[in-house]
């Protein structure tokens, strides 16, 4: 035992035990990084822009599922989805010789697969026979990969012999069935 009650164990004890958080205390002193205000709206620009791009797009047997054009897109990477303006989808059933093509002012599109449209959005068959013509409304939702369309806003279906107006639909295109979510109006004249 030494003269102040101290051993040699216990202070090579306390030597290292001071030592070792000499040594980390910077580390426990310093501040969590924070996250800069330029971090986070970085995720706010868009990791590319195009102009005038037309985009074509296959399923997996090879068959085409859809074409856009847009007179600009932007991609935003980290938030997800990618904004149009002034976009034209062309969306193929499976037979692909009957599209629609499906034009807006501005449209969003989602993981490449659920698309919504705004401001005079117009679907227009472009198969000369069939029951609907022409479909419009400001909003509509479009997933790319079953074909089915839905919107809650004011629809009207032309075809050629009548004229359905609606509050909201649901479509299927590639079954080419049509509900009607709230019904306003149909007006039929048959041709002579």
């Amino acid at each position: 035992m030494s003269l102040f009650g101290f051993n040699r164990l216990g202070v090579s004890i306390s030597a290292l035990f001071i030592l070792a958080m000499l040594m980390y205390l910077p580390t426990w002193m310093e501040d969590e990084p924070e996250v800069t205000g330029s971090q986070q709206s970085d995720a706010l620009k868009p990791a590319y822009k195009a102009k005038n791009l037309t985009t074509t797009l296959y399923n997996q047997e090879g068959r085409l599922n859809h074409k856009v054009f847009a007179t600009s897109m932007e991609h935003y990477d980290q938030l997800g989805f990618v904004l149009f303006q002034q976009p034209k989808y062309t969306l193929y059933t499976e037979s692909n010789s009957s599209p629609w093509v499906v034009s807006a002012v501005e449209g969003t599109l989602y993981n490449n697969e659920l698309i919504q449209l705004e401001n005079n959005v117009v679907i227009e068959n472009q198969t000369g026979d069939d029951f609907v013509k022409t479909i419009t409304t400001q909003y509509i939702q479009i997933n790319l990969d079953n074909k089915q369309m839905t919107s809650d806003q004011t629809v009207e279906i032309l075809g050629s012999q009548y004229v359905i107006q609606s509050n909201g639909f649901n479509a299927n295109l590639r079954t080419q069935e049509y509900e009607l979510i709230d019904h306003v109006q149909t007006t039929y004249s048959p041709s002579n």
